[in-house]
């Protein structure tokens, strides 16, 4: 079945749900399905490791009797199993409080246009083929020094998947896409070492929509190869304050931490440590933070929310400042505001420096205005607390001296307040990691604590 043709039976499918709701008494109804299909394959030292297909379906119903809402879901598309979905869906309805601000999106707020973002593109490599990729890319991480002694894998995934959304209110659209990707990961070890505290791992990955943009394989591997042995001779870090550069992979994970707090979920709750904050002034001036849910070909474009509602091009952060919160349709009713398009979250969210210097520097140059402090490459830990914004997390990466890495360094904790963090900013590299939701060069931070 093409993929044209599986969009147009799941939109048959979702408006059948919906029917079937206002069969069963339903006062508003809304309806999602999905297919899911691919493969990933992964080789280790040579040989095959696994080759998994997949396929999944999934369809899920949302039904109001007034105030009133109950879900159901199910994984059968058959007829009888609609009709049960749907009945489970209003059983449950029927016997649930009344939640004031339970509903459909706005009608007024409905996407209304449906440019093709280019989202899908297939690849020509089938399985047998993608094994021979992933062997590729995990024999050139291996061949790439002597001190490569083992490996934890090369892998090549190739995925698809159609959505449906619709409700009652006459909404009723989907689209495609697709996602493939190439990594490795492997183990290092100094050749004078013999015991497993000498070892050291890391990993390199591709990902894209279009299988043209990916990374050769044999790139990821050596990538993935010359990133673990620079970390072999690791030392433990000196507790003390130091100024630190969050590198381009891991910088995202700064600006997903706004992002959370800046959610609706979180600020209904009251737990978010920027409550009250819009309009606020919470990164330098020279900070832009944008979301653009109409790249072609992005990671998670779309020209409607999971609400349907019409996704726009705004700034989060404009000039230092919080210009917007992420709501769907049930937080901005809690807040007595209008939804900003982001039920499901936000979409290509990209770090923009306006200062003239940061428009060219680059992660060595970057070093170099740091002068002497850490470069965090990776970190571990879930340490930090989304209401008071405190921040805590084991990290590894490299000891910079004189602008120039002088080693790697592990088993570190780098501590502070996201509030202060934000605002501690000093620059942007020019490094732009694109292959997540968020895109950032290297942030450069005043100080942070340091803790061995």
């Amino acid at each position: 079945m093409s993929n044209s043709r599986e969009q147009q039976m799941l939109e048959e499918l979702t408006q059948q749900m919906l029917d079937e709701a206002k069969v069963q008494g339903a006062t508003a109804a809304e309806a999602a399905s999905s297919i899911e299909s691919g493969y990933s394959t992964s080789v280790r030292m040579g040989e095959i490791d696994t080759i998994e297909h997949h396929k999944d379906n999934g369809m899920g119903i949302s039904v109001y009797f007034g105030k009133r809402k109950g879900s159901a879901s199910t994984s059968d598309f058959s007829a009888a199993s609609v009709k049960e979905a749907v009945r489970a869906a209003c059983d449950i309805a029927r016997y649930t409080e009344e939640d004031e601000y339970a509903g459909l999106a706005d009608p007024d707020n409905l996407a209304t246009e449906f440019p093709d973002l280019e989202l899908e593109h297939s690849w020509s490599v089938g399985v047998e083929e993608s094994v021979e990729l992933a062997k590729e890319c995990e024999q050139a991480a291996l061949e790439y020094d002597e001190r490569i002694i083992n490996s934890e894998g090369g892998s090549v995934s190739s995925h698809h998947s159609v959505r449906v959304y619709g409700n009652s209110n006459g909404f009723l659209a989907g689209y495609r896409s697709s996602q493939h990707s190439i990594s490795c990961s492997v183990v290092a070890q100094e050749s004078s070492s013999n015991s497993s505290d000498g070892m050291q791992r890391d990993y390199w990955y591709s990902a894209a929509r279009d299988p043209e943009a990916l990374a050769n394989a044999e790139d990821v591997g050596r990538i993935a190869a010359e990133r673990t042995v620079n970390r072999l001779g690791s030392r433990k870090g000196k507790t003390q304050r130091s100024p630190i550069i969050f590198a381009a992979p891991i910088a995202g994970t700064l600006i997903r931490h706004l992002l959370s707090a800046v959610s609706g979920g979180a600020l209904y709750r009251k737990a978010s440590f920027l409550l009250d904050s819009l309009g606020e002034q919470l990164f330098p001036d020279f900070i832009n933070i944008s979301e653009k849910p109409h790249l072609h070909r992005g990671v998670a474009s779309a020209s409607f929310d999971s609400d349907g509602v019409a996704t726009v091009e705004k700034d989060i952060i404009s000039g230092g400042v919080l210009s917007s919160y992420l709501l769907n349709s049930y937080a901005a009713r809690r807040l007595n505001m209008e939804s900003s398009g982001n039920g499901g979250g936000a979409r290509n969210v990209r770090v923009n420096s306006s200062k003239s210097a940061d428009s060219k520097l680059s992660l060595k140059d970057m070093l170099q205005d740091m002068d002497r402090g850490f470069l965090v490459t990776e970190l571990m830990g879930q340490g930090v607390n989304g209401i008071t914004g405190d921040y805590s997390r084991g990290a590894a990466g490299f000891w910079v001296d004189g602008g120039e890495i002088v080693y790697p360094i592990d088993e570190l904790t780098i501590a502070g307040n996201l509030k202060d963090m934000f605002k501690q900013i000093v620059s942007v590299g020019t490094d732009v990691d694109c292959r997540g939701n968020i895109q950032s060069g290297s942030i450069l931070l005043e100080s942070m604590s340091l803790a061995s």
